[in-house]
């Protein structure tokens, strides 16, 4: 009984930092989007911040499964980070707590927000750092710092994604990994 209901409370949480934000989010709103008393939320959590810092932790395992779903070990390395980077920042463009975070940082500048965005960012680049040390250690890739690697990544997808479709034609998935074995992975 106790699992399904903190489940109710995680997933009643999802929802209305969803649709409200992280700021406008009470403890009152998740209590009864959950049907249950506001005391039995903190049965399991201390406060809000414990209960977001659960749902951006379930959310960053979600992104990297998304990112193996599509690795193939058939695939040259390039391919695989383009595949897995690309699934990545489509499901965070999707995902209607991310749109609605990216909306709140912007708007308003919550901090909590913003360190948790920042957050995620760290893991997406820890996750990239673990796959380019595995692939220089296989000599596919040159030897170099896979910190920066793995964020210059990041932030070129991100760029490429959206920024550039500010003023251009949207690039497709092939144009963009060309763009980056060119850039960044040419040995």
């Amino acid at each position: 009984m106790a699992p399904n209901r903190r489940k109710m409370i995680v997933d009643a949480a999802t929802k209305s930092f969803s649709l409200f934000g992280y700021k406008a989010t009470t403890m009152d709103q998740v209590a009864k989007l959950a049907n249950v008393g506001k005391g039995t939320i903190y049965t399991f959590f201390k406060n809000k911040e414990e209960l977001f810092e659960e749902i951006m932790s379930s959310l960053v395992k979600e992104m990297i499964a998304e990112a193996e779903a599509v690795l193939k070990p058939e695939l040259p390395f390039t391919e695989n980070v383009h595949r897995g980077l690309y699934r990545i920042l489509e499901f965070r463009s999707r995902h209607q707590l991310m749109i609605k975070l990216a909306q709140e940082e912007k708007e308003m500048g919550t901090i909590a927000v913003s360190d948790m965005l920042q957050h995620v960012e760290d893991e997406i680049i820890a996750y990239l750092k673990q796959k380019i040390e595995a692939a220089m250690a296989k000599g596919a890739i040159p030897k170099t710092n896979p910190e920066i690697i793995s964020f210059l990544l990041l932030k070129m997808y991100v760029a490429l994604l959206s920024d550039w479709e500010k003023k251009h034609e949207p690039l497709s998935s092939d144009e963009i990994a060309e763009i980056m074995k060119g850039l960044l992975l040419h040995s």
